[in-house]
């Protein structure tokens, strides 16, 4: 159980966790989700979303939407990450998260980062995720959120199996580029192995 909140702020109420997913993908949005839950509400099965399948992720984002006082979900798109770097746009997308919110927080708790600029008390949990119950949601809303984004890019672009490796370094996404190349707003061109990839992409076409 998840009782950060219960355990250091049982008299204060309209709590909001952020959380961001995508920081290390090399490709596709940085998501921020923001989530305000009920003081009352519990649910056992809610954890860090790194800990949980995606049918268990969606089934849980489904009940935090149906139960949360209010949420907030941001796409930074791949060149405003390039633009700012990735810490900034997480800063930057929980700052807009918050703004978004109808209902304003009486607290706020991070995964971390701090967020700039915000009058708002916030709290920057390490590891966040693993303690607080709404950090914990935020996790899983901005996690199932990119997942789809992704999945929908891959069935738009088939040929980069993005429903695969959700836009993440791995070896497969790397052979994508060195075989077709970048997609122009979706590639973040600020990242090593994209340059890397896509100059040998280019060479081998230029050869050819």
């Amino acid at each position: 159980m998840l009782d950060y909140e219960r355990k250091h702020f049982k008299d204060i109420s309209k709590i909001a966790g952020l959380d961001e997913a995508g920081r290390g993908c090399c490709a596709g949005p940085l998501v921020v989700a923001c989530v305000i839950m009920p003081e009352n509400y519990t649910n056992n099965q809610i954890n860090d979303s790194k800990k949980l399948n995606p049918n268990k992720r969606k089934q849980l984002a489904k009940e935090i939407l149906e139960n949360a006082i209010d949420f907030s979900i941001v796409f930074i798109a791949a060149p405003e990450v390039d633009k700012l770097n990735p810490k900034q746009a997480s800063k930057e997308g929980m700052f807009r998260c918050i703004n978004n919110l109808k209902i304003k927080p009486n607290l706020v708790i991070t995964d971390f980062e701090k967020i700039p600029n915000l009058s708002i008390k916030q709290v920057n949990l390490v590891k966040g995720d693993e303690l607080s119950f709404n950090v914990a949601c935020a996790s899983i809303l901005a996690k199932v959120s990119r997942d789809e984004y992704m999945i929908n890019l891959g069935n738009k672009y088939p040929n980069f199996e993005f429903e695969k490796h959700k836009g993440y370094c791995t070896q497969l996404h790397n052979s994508k580029i060195k075989e077709f190349g970048i997609i122009q707003g979706e590639h973040r061109m600020t990242y090593k192995n994209v340059n890397q990839c896509l100059k040998i992409f280019i060479n081998k076409h230029i050869k050819n």
